[in-house]
C-alpha cells in the first residue's frame, strides 16, 4: 500500500515538474513575442522582400501588373463606350472615367504610403490607449505585465505549481489560452501583409464601377484586422484597471473571463463590422467545409 502510494506521489511530482518547466517556458518566452505580432505599425512593411514584392516603382513587382491591368480597364472601357452606341447600354461618361482613373491610379500607385498612413493611425490609437493605462496605473500595459500581475495576484509560482489544483488548472487553461492568441495573432500578423500587398488591386478596382465591389470587400476586412488590434488594448486597459488584491476564486475567474476576451476579440469585430477571421479553429473548419 505505501509502495503504490509511493508510486503515485512520484509520478504526481514528475507531471507537476513537467508542466512547471512548461509553464515557465511559456511565461519567459511567450509574451515579449504576443506583444510584438499584436500591436503592429508600418514598421512590418520596411522588409526589403515585400518591397521587391510590392514594388518599388511602377515597373516592378506587384505595380507592374496593377499598371498593366490599369491600362487594360482603359482598352476595355474604350470598347464598352464605342459598343454603347450601338448597343444603347448606358456607359459612364469619359471626363468621369479619366477623373477616376487618375485620382485612383495615383492611389494605386502610392498604395504603400497610405497603408502606411492606415497602420500608423491604428498603432497610434492603440499605444494612446495603452500610454493612458501607464500614467493612471504605473505599469506597462502589455501581455508580459499582464502575466506578472496574473502571477503575483493569484499567488501562483511557476517554480511550485500544482496541476491537480485549482490554481493549476486555472494556471494551465490561462497558459494554454495565451498560447492560442499567439497562433492567432500570427495569423492576423501575415494577414496584414497580405491584404497590403492586395492594396494596389484594391484602388485599381475603383476605376470601374463593375469592379469596385473588391475594394469594399478589401477595406472591411483589412479594417477589421486593424481595429482588434484596438479592441486587445482596450481589454488589456480594464484588466489592469480591475482590483485583484484580494485573491479569491470569483477574482481568478475573471482573469480567465478577460483571457477569453482577448481570445474572443477577433469574433467581437467580425460581428460588429464584419472581416476575415484569424482564429485558427474556424479558420480550419470553413476551409474543411469547402473540401
Amino acid at each position: 500500500m505505501e509502495k503504490n502510494t509511493e508510486i503515485a506521489q512520484s509520478i504526481i511530482i514528475t507531471i507537476n515538474t513537467i508542466f512547471e518547466n512548461l509553464f515557465a517556458s511559456i511565461d519567459n518566452n511567450l509574451y515579449s513575442v504576443l506583444d510584438n505580432i499584436t500591436f503592429v505599425g508600418s514598421d512590418i512593411l520596411h522588409d526589403k522582400n515585400f518591397e521587391s514584392i510590392l514594388g518599388t516603382s511602377t515597373s516592378n513587382g506587384i505595380l507592374l501588373i496593377t499598371n498593366s491591368l490599369l491600362l487594360g480597364f482603359i482598352l476595355y472601357y474604350a470598347i464598352s463606350y464605342l459598343m454603347s452606341h450601338i448597343t444603347y447600354n448606358k456607359v459612364e461618361k469619359p471626363f468621369s472615367f479619366f477623373i477616376k482613373m487618375i485620382i485612383f491610379g495615383i492611389c494605386m500607385n502610392s498604395s504603400f504610403f497610405i497603408i502606411e498612413l492606415f497602420l500608423n493611425l491604428n498603432y497610434n490609437i492603440s499605444t494612446a490607449i495603452k500610454k493612458i493605462g501607464e500614467n493612471i496605473f504605473g505599469l506597462s500595459i502589455s501581455f508580459s505585465e499582464l502575466i506578472n500581475k496574473i502571477n503575483s495576484n493569484m499567488t501562483i509560482s511557476s517554480n511550485s505549481i500544482n496541476i491537480f489544483s485549482v490554481d493549476g488548472l486555472i494556471k494551465g487553461t490561462l497558459s494554454f489560452s495565451l498560447l492560442g492568441l499567439v497562433f492567432s495573432y500570427s495569423l492576423r500578423y501575415i494577414m496584414i501583409k497580405l491584404f497590403a500587398l492586395l492594396s494596389p488591386f484594391a484602388f485599381l478596382s475603383l476605376v470601374l464601377s463593375s469592379t469596385c465591389w473588391f475594394f469594399k470587400a478589401w477595406i472591411k476586412n483589412f479594417f477589421s484586422l486593424l481595429f482588434i488590434q484596438v479592441i486587445v488594448a482596450i481589454v488589456l486597459l480594464i484588466l489592469f484597471s480591475l482590483d485583484f488584491s484580494s485573491s479569491n476564486l470569483l477574482n481568478k475567474f475573471i482573469y480567465i473571463g478577460g483571457i477569453y476576451a482577448l481570445i474572443r476579440a477577433n469574433t467581437f469585430v467580425r460581428e460588429f463590422i464584419g472581416g476575415v477571421s484569424t482564429n485558427i479553429s474556424q479558420t480550419v473548419q470553413s476551409f474543411s467545409r469547402r473540401f
